[in-house]
């Protein structure tokens, strides 16, 4: 039983992943000017992949903003 305390955590964290994946809703991530110009265009494929450019330019804030954390949780506790 030992080994397993261990693991606790990150058992927390998966739990907290898949609940939030299972109750997540679809959105569009789209800005105001996007959806206006695309609410003419009925074409599926431009509007797909029109969410997944404006998801894949969301990743360098969020790598950038999760760093930045887990740099200041590591040299929390150190003096200097």
């Amino acid at each position: 039983m030992m080994r397993f305390r261990n693991c606790q955590p990150i058992l927390i964290v998966v739990a907290v992943a898949a609940v939030v994946l299972l109750l997540a809703v679809p959105a569009d991530a789209q800005c105001a000017m996007c959806r206006a110009v695309l609410k003419g265009s009925h074409d599926p494929k431009l509007m797909r992949n029109l969410n997944i450019g404006v998801l894949v330019l969301l990743i360098p804030p969020v790598t950038i903003f999760c760093s930045i954390f887990v740099i200041l949780r590591k040299y929390r506790g150190t003096d200097g």
